[in-house]
């Protein structure tokens, strides 16, 4: 992705690997506990969409064993090539430009994905289309403005000032076109596409050491953007990172709206 699509945190591989392993540390359980919920078993096959790992692609190639297939996509498939081995296949796609797959899925699942692609319509109906009738569709999307802050706790002024970085980052990803309170309208948009048994839920991670990991991989990634944008010095960003280490500030993660339904 580049910079015109929305995609602020694309141009450092060494932060991209920590933000996703932080991801994964942060919110695999709870993927796995709704996929485990929508009946994974061996034998089905799964379109993980847009993955920026492989745990999620490990995992779910443990669940559909040697008799299932699970079918891994990003515009950069570096990251998963070490998982591509059978039941995993990996293949170059653009969710929000390319046609779907042509095979019928038991389970599409996409999690930090729709949020970063320009048109967040087509690349959801890519994925509807490309279950078989019957199949789940599991979609996880992050929700900053429902929980803003860096520190909801905010009782002193390193708290303050990680708010207000924080905020500088909101306000670089809704310049570059990222709905920053996507993740609520997804059961919605579920519906509007005629699915089915549509459900949804919401985990905030307070406090993690993945959350402070990740707090200081996206602000190292975005430091040049925050200064340009005169909305912080690298003063001020320099203090924030040594506060996030010696833990004097301790970093809360914006929620992640799991929403799941069934097509008819």
């Amino acid at each position: 992705m580049t910079r015109t699509d929305g995609h602020l945190l694309d141009d450092r591989p060494d932060q991209s690997a920590a933000r996703s392993s932080a991801f994964a540390a942060l919110f695999d359980p709870t993927t796995f506990r709704h996929i485990e919920r929508l009946g994974i078993g061996p034998g089905w096959r799964c379109w993980e969409v847009g993955a920026c790992g492989t745990s999620v692609v490990s995992w779910l190639a443990k669940r559909v064993g040697p008799t299932g297939r699970v079918l891994a996509t990003a515009t950069d498939t570096a990251p998963l090539l070490s998982a591509a081995r059978p039941p995993v296949q990996v293949r170059v796609h653009d969710v929000a430009a390319d046609a779907p797959p042509a095979e019928a899925f038991d389970l599409v699942h996409a999690r930090l994905v729709l949020t970063h692609v320009p048109d967040r319509e087509r690349a959801l109906h890519s994925m509807i289309k490309a279950l078989r009738p019957g199949g789940r569709l599991l979609i996880e999307e992050a929700d900053p403005a429902l929980q803003p802050l860096a520190c909801p706790d905010e009782h002193g002024p390193e708290e303050e000032a990680a708010n207000r970085l924080r905020g500088g980052v909101r306000a670089l990803l809704a310049e570059r076109g990222v709905d920053l309170a996507f993740g609520r309208v997804l059961p919605r948009l579920l519906r509007a596409a005629g699915l089915r048994q549509v459900e949804a839920d919401a985990y905030f991670p307070l406090v993690s050491p993945a959350c402070a990991a990740l707090e200081s991989a996206t602000v190292e990634q975005v430091r040049a953007d925050l200064v340009a944008a005169g909305l912080a010095s690298h003063d001020d960003i320099e203090r924030h990172l040594a506060h996030v280490a010696d833990r004097v500030v301790v970093p809360a993660t914006a929620p992640l709206v799991s929403a799941w339904a069934r097509k008819a």
